[in-house]
């Protein structure tokens, strides 16, 4: 082999070599590649299921929030509903940051099924028109609020009787138009019933025995009984006008911006309904009349 021959073989040994070095290299190149790619591929997909794991649990977590804070409906009576229908607002105010327009307590009537022959279920009138006490039912102040806030206003309602005797405040209300009562969805099998039964046996005015209502239940005057009802069962009939946002006789007025929150209610027509009961302070006062007339005239021929 010539000087010529040996060059020629040597330059491509060199080129093959040079030529496998690059097809290596352009391998080693390309397979680095494919790997960083897979590598961030499985670390997009890390990623993208830890956002989705996450992103679920935070919905799971807030569905469960939403379950617990959703809005109930509830009723809660002991005497004489005005004074308790001011207690109450003044809870959502302070409890759930309420202002007027959203506030949701009001007066009104519960404790059995029964109604009128127009679905009604009204105050003592003149015209006899669906009396509540005649029906078996029951003075109350009836709510929405969160689920999760059953307990807080149960704890308001048991630190409503008189804490002297635990007792309705005013004791010339008797009879089982003002019987202790409380009402709830499914009743003692609300999630939420715990709660209540904690705050009937630990509040200052006295340990409370809850016991299931039937409808038209008695009187619980110096029983320390609280019936509870299933407001699926036993709803909540909502009463006249002239009962919302009324000032209570054994205390002072509570004020015009209170009282004057019955047309605000109205007039938004969220709250309040037209109850179709007579429903004027001009019917009421020919009422006290009427019975003041009675009583002076029985009085008259017992002592004749």
């Amino acid at each position: 082999m010539n000087n010529n021959d040996d060059r020629e073989t040597s330059i491509t040994k060199r080129s093959t070599k040079t030529t496998t070095t690059n097809i290596l290299n352009r391998r080693s190149f390309l397979s680095n590649k494919v790997m960083n790619i897979a590598a961030s591929s499985l670390l997009l997909t890390a990623s993208s299921t830890s956002s989705s794991s996450a992103a679920a649990a935070t919905k799971a977590t807030a569905a469960a929030t939403n379950v617990n804070n959703k809005d109930t409906f509830v009723y809660f009576g002991t005497g004489c509903f005005w004074h308790i229908q001011n207690e109450f607002i003044k809870a959502e105010r302070s409890l759930l940051k309420r202002k007027e327009v959203d506030l949701t307590s009001r007066t009104g009537y519960a404790g059995r099924t029964k109604v009128d022959s127009k679905g009604r279920v009204c105050y003592l009138n003149l015209q006899f028109a669906g009396d509540y006490g005649r029906m078996g039912h029951a003075e109350v102040v009836g709510m929405t609020i969160p689920e999760s806030k059953i307990g807080d206003f149960a704890k308001i309602y048991f630190n409503l009787f008189d804490p002297d005797n635990g007792d309705r405040v005013d004791p010339g209300d008797k009879g089982r138009e003002y019987r202790y009562l409380l009402g709830l969805p499914d009743g003692d099998q609300h999630p939420k019933f715990d709660s209540i039964v904690e705050a009937a046996k630990n509040n200052p005015t006295g340990k409370k025995l809850l016991v299931k209502g039937k409808g038209s239940d008695p009187d619980t005057f110096k029983k320390n009984i609280v019936y509870y009802y299933d407001t699926n069962q036993f709803p909540f009939y909502q009463a006249e006008k002239y009962h919302q946002f009324h000032n209570d006789f054994r205390g002072p007025p509570y004020g015009q911006d209170y009282n004057q929150l019955v047309d605000l209610e109205f007039s938004g027509g969220k709250i309040l309904k037209t109850t179709g009961c007579p429903d004027s302070f001009d019917e009421q006062t020919k009422l006290r009349t009427k019975i003041k007339q009675f009583k002076q005239t029985k009085s008259n021929n017992q002592s004749s």
